[in-house]
């Protein structure tokens, strides 16, 4: 009866080892097709930054003012006090982007709809 309790635990650290084996053995295969996804989802969301901002074809144009009108005074203790009675900023302008044509590394025969092989 001994032996008997001995082989089943023997076939059942065996049965363990095994299991263990074949879930290691997934989690290998499975780490080619993540990786995939991951650099998949990498390069799309870098694709769709690119194209966004062209820093030899974007022109921006910005106007700036500030104003402020303050009263700064001294009392006995020579401690001085400043007191802000009026504060403005203005901000006017534009940017412009060219077309996507003007690009310098833009491929002018790729009409941009088809996969060009990369």
């Amino acid at each position: 009866m001994f032996r008997r309790i001995l082989e089943n635990k023997a076939q059942t650290t065996l049965e363990y080892a095994i299991l263990i084996g074949v879930i290691v053995a997934g989690l290998i295969a499975m780490q080619v097709y993540v990786r995939r996804g991951y650099q998949g989802k990498l390069r799309e969301s870098a694709d769709s930054m690119g194209q966004q901002f062209s820093p030899g074809e974007t022109k921006i144009y910005y106007n700036t003012t500030s104003y402020t009108k303050s009263t700064e005074t001294l009392d006995e203790k020579r401690v001085s006090k400043t007191e802000i009675e009026e504060q403005k900023n203005t901000r006017k302008g534009n940017e412009s982007v060219a077309d996507f044509s003007n690009e310098t590394w833009f491929d002018k025969e790729w009409d941009g709809t088809t996969d060009r092989g990369d």
